[in-house]
């Protein structure tokens, strides 16, 4: 199955997930360090990666959200695209809650109560990662419209031919 949305012949999506995981990594660390005794503009820059990777996130989830649409219902592709969707949106959702409590506070840095709900949205964003690894590399969503939408999962051991075919068993 190809992507919907491309850009000189390459699935858009894929290009915009990079910006808000960096992003959003990022400001972690910044966090980290200004918990830790750094520099206090390491909370600020944190607090504005988190707002670009929002943005970001959005562009990223509405260009993922248009392929979604487009696999086929009943497939496991469709079953894993979902929960792809599905953590992906409450790791946005998180990180929206953490940048409007900072919004609000004297201080944009991050207190320790916050810092560890960063560190759970990024336990989250690396799932959703996965996720999205399992639909490129293991089922082809949006990589070639002859993907097989029902393959195993990546975690199964590998076929004997290494082209998602068993080998012979002689």
């Amino acid at each position: 199955m190809e992507s919907r949305i491309k850009s000189l012949g390459h699935p858009v999506h894929p290009m915009l997930v990079m910006f808000p995981v960096a992003l959003f990594v990022t400001a972690v660390i910044f966090d980290f360090a200004d918990i830790v005794g750094g520099p206090r503009y390491l909370g600020e820059v944190a607090y504005w990666n988190i707002l670009v990777g929002l943005i970001g996130g959005v562009l990223a989830a509405a260009a993922g959200a248009v392929d979604l649409l487009a696999i086929p219902a009943g497939t496991r592709a469709k079953r894993i695209g979902v929960s792809h969707a599905a953590v992906n949106i409450a790791v946005l959702l998180l990180f929206a809650a953490i940048w409007t409590v900072r919004l609000t506070a004297d201080q944009r840095g991050a207190g320790g109560a916050i810092f560890a709900i960063e560190v759970v949205a990024l336990g989250a964003v690396g799932l959703g990662a996965w996720f999205g690894g399992e639909l490129v590399d293991r089922l082809g969503v949006g990589v070639d419209r002859d993907a097989g939408l029902n393959a195993s999962s990546s975690l199964s051991p590998a076929p004997a031919d290494g082209m998602g075919r068993m080998g012979d068993a002689r």
